[in-house]
């Protein structure tokens, strides 16, 4: 067991708990549970911050149409978008389907949490600025175009479960080697792992950093990896990242919702 830093769903309040990272259990009043069992809040309060193609597998589907226009070149820079406020919920909420859409992709992503204000920084300096990591779920509708921000698909309420805790840096051996696995309703749908990162963690925070300020609690996540499974109402996805723990979500159409519906 160890600390890490989470909020109770309905409490609002910040506090150090006893986490079982590698089977994803809490102690709570004495009792060990299953994160899946227990209500979080996102332990996150700063801008989330995505990137782009930063899995080589990726970047490997896409290479052929970055010659195509408007570019006609490969990405020089990161990509990046922003999860707003409103996509934040925590492990065990529900993923809103929206009305007309008959799928979602879920996006397993590292999330990299700053512990100060970092601008300028260098690779070999980064983990100096990282407070620890949690998992992020990067909801999206399924589309195709990387050429315009894709506000509409990935921006809705809900698209960005995180948690359920931050583990802390001092506490991750080497997240340049964290397997990640997705299960959907119980079975393996996806496994990756942050070696295959183009910009490993130190390199993204300096290529970041060098153009944008990050401050503290802001959350940049590392990268979806290619084949993102895709989800409909009622399945439920967790995501497993070794080291760090689980997040679980179900699917729940916004209709259900709407009607008192929730994610058990």
């Amino acid at each position: 067991m160890s600390h890490v830093k989470a909020s109770l769903h309905g409490l609002g309040v910040w506090d150090e708990v006893q986490a079982n990272t590698n089977d994803a259990t809490v102690e709570l009043h004495g009792q060990k549970q299953p994160v899946s069992d227990v209500s979080w809040n996102p332990p996150v309060k700063g801008t989330v911050y995505g990137v782009l193609l930063n899995y080589q597998g990726k970047y490997d589907e896409l290479k052929e149409q970055f010659n195509e226009a408007p570019y006609k070149q490969p990405p020089k820079a990161p990509i990046l978008y922003i999860k707003p406020a409103n996509t934040l919920s925590g492990c065990n909420q529900p993923i809103p389907l929206p009305e007309g859409e008959k799928e979602l992709e879920a996006g397993a992503a590292l999330a990299v949490v700053v512990g100060k204000t970092a601008t300028h920084i260098k690779a070999e300096d980064a983990y100096k600025y990282i407070e620890g990591y949690t998992i992020a779920n990067d909801v999206s509708i399924p589309h195709e175009s990387y050429y315009r921000p894709a506000i509409k698909q990935k921006a809705r309420d809900g698209f960005c479960p995180i948690g359920p805790w931050i583990v802390s840096q001092d506490d991750v051996t080497d997240p340049g080697e964290l397997e990640t696995r997705v299960y959907i309703n119980g079975e393996l749908k996806q496994v990756n792992n942050t070696k295959n990162l183009i910009r490993s963690i130190p390199v993204l925070l300096e290529d970041v950093t060098e153009f944008m300020t990050l401050r503290k609690g802001d959350v940049l996540l590392a990268g979806v990896p290619e084949q993102s499974p895709h989800v409909k109402d009622g399945d439920e996805i967790r995501i497993e990242i070794d080291g760090i723990g689980a997040l679980v979500n179900k699917v729940v159409s916004e209709e259900k919702l709407a009607e008192g519906g929730h994610a058990s």
